[in-house]
C-alpha cells in the first residue's frame, strides 16, 4: 500500500512510517529541515522496548506535501493548529480513492460531519476556522483514529517508543466499509492494534477526557500525572473538568464506556509520565490548548452546559501559552541539586 506520512518524522509520524515501511508498504513521509537531513541520510530508526535492535526503515523522504503523488492513504501526524496551513496542499495529493486518517488529540475538524442531528456539518470553529479544512477535505475521504501509543523524538529521524500500539479506526458514519476493513489489516501486519469501531466518536471522548485534563493542570502546576493524581486538590479539579465535559458529551449523544474514577485511577498507574503539553511548554513549543480544551469549551456553549472548571482552566492556560510564546526562552522548573 502507498502510504504517506505527513509529519513523519514526528514522534507518532515516525513510528508509524518505521513499522509501516518494515511490513512492506511503500512509504514516503514529509519532513523538514534536521529531521528531512537525517532521514535521507540515515532513514528512520526507532528504538522499542520489546525488541533487542532498533528499527531502521528506509523510507521515501521529501520537504513539500506535493511531492508525495496521490497515495493510498495519508496519515496527517501533525497537530491540529498546524492543519490549516497546509490544507491547500493536503487536498492536492488526495484523489477519489484516498483515504485520509486524521491523527490529532482532541476534538477534530470533522467531528460533527456524516454526523446526523441538529449540528450536522457544523464546523468545530476553534480547530477550524471557517470551515476552511472542512470545505477543503471531502468527509468521504476521512477514516477517524485515536492515537493511544507514548513515543517521543530522541533526536532527528530517531524515535523512541515508550508504550501503547491502540490506533482504533472508524469510518465517520459508523459503516464496516471494505476499505477500513482493508487498512486495519494493514495496521495489524505492521504490529498495531486498530480494531474498527462502529462509534469512533466515543473512541475520541474517552481519551480527550484524560488529555483536556490532566496536560493542562501538569503545564500549570510542572507536575507528572502520577502527581497530579495523588494530589487531592489537584485530583478533585480533574474530577471536575471530568464531569462537565462528560455533561458535554452525553448531550451529544456520546457514551462513556469507563467512569471517572477508573480513567483517573489509569492516569496515575502511568506513573512519572510528563504530559505532551508539559514537555512542549519546557520546549518552548505552543501549547496544543484548543484542540484539547478550547475545542470542548466550544461544545459546551453550544451544548448550554455550565463549565466553570473547564473554562477556568482554559484560561489561566492560554495566558501561559501567551507567556511562551513571547518568553523567546523555554519555561520550564530548574532541576534544583540536593545539598548533602
Amino acid at each position: 500500500m502507498k502510504i504517506c506520512v505527513i509529519g513523519g518524522g514526528g514522534a507518532i509520524g515516525g513510528y508509524l512510517a518505521a513499522r509501516l515501511a518494515r511490513a512492506g508498504n511503500q512509504v514516503t513521509v514529509v519532513a523538514r529541515g534536521k529531521t528531512l537531513e537525517a532521514i535521507h541520510k540515515n532513514g528512520i530508526t526507532l528504538f522499542m522496548e520489546d525488541e533487542p535492535r532498533p528499527i531502521v526503515a528506509r523510507v521515501t523522504a521529501v520537504e513539500k506535501i506535493r511531492d508525495a503523488g496521490t497515495p493510498d492513504v495519508v496519515i496527517l501526524a501533525v497537530k491540529a493548529h498546524q492543519i490549516e496551513p497546509i490544507v491547500d496542499d493536503l487536498a492536492s495529493i488526495v484523489g477519489p480513492e484516498t483515504v485520509v486518517i486524521p491523527m490529532q488529540n482532541g476534538i477534530p475538524w470533522w467531528y460533527f460531519q456524516n454526523l446526523p442531528g441538529q449540528f450536522e456539518d457544523l464546523p468545530v470553529e476553534t480547530v477550524d476556522a471557517g470551515g476552511q479544512i472542512m470545505n477543503k477535505i471531502n468527509p468521504r475521504n476521512v477514516i477517524g483514529c485515536v492515537v493511544y501509543p507514548a513515543t517521543y523524538a530522541e533526536s532527528p529521524g530517531v524515535i523512541r517508543h515508550v508504550e501503547g500500539n491502540r490506533f482504533p479506526l472508524g469510518e465517520l458514519d459508523g459503516s464496516q466499509s471494505e476499505r477500513i476493513q482493508k487498512i486495519s489489516q494493514v495496521m495489524a501486519d505492521a504490529g498495531f492494534k486498530s480494531p474498527i469501531l462502529e462509534d469512533i466518536r466515543s473512541e475520541i471522548w474517552l481519551k480527550l477526557w484524560g488529555n483536556m485534563t490532566f496536560n493542562p493542570i501538569s503545564a500549570l502546576t510542572h507536575e507528572h500525572l502520577e502527581g497530579i493524581c495523588k494530589n487531592p486538590l489537584t485530583k478533585d479539579l480533574a474530577r471536575c473538568m471530568m464531569q462537565e465535559a462528560q455533561t458535554i458529551a452525553e448531550k451529544l449523544g456520546v457514551v462513556f464506556r469507563v467512569d471517572i474514577e477508573r480513567r483517573i485511577s489509569g492516569a496515575e498507574k502511568v506513573g512519572k509520565h510528563k504530559t505532551s503539553m508539559l514537555q512542549d511548554l519546557e520546549a518552548g513549543n505552543s501549547l496544543e490548548i484548543d484542540a484539547l480544551l478550547g475545542s470542548v469549551i466550544e461544545l459546551g456553549h453550544i451544548t448550554k452546559t455550565p463549565m466553570p472548571c473547564l473554562s477556568t482552566v482554559f484560561a489561566l492556560t492560554k495566558l501561559l501559552n501567551t507567556k511562551v510564546q513571547t518568553s523567546q526562552g523555554r519555561l520550564a522548573l530548574p532541576e534544583l541539586a540536593l545539598e548533602h
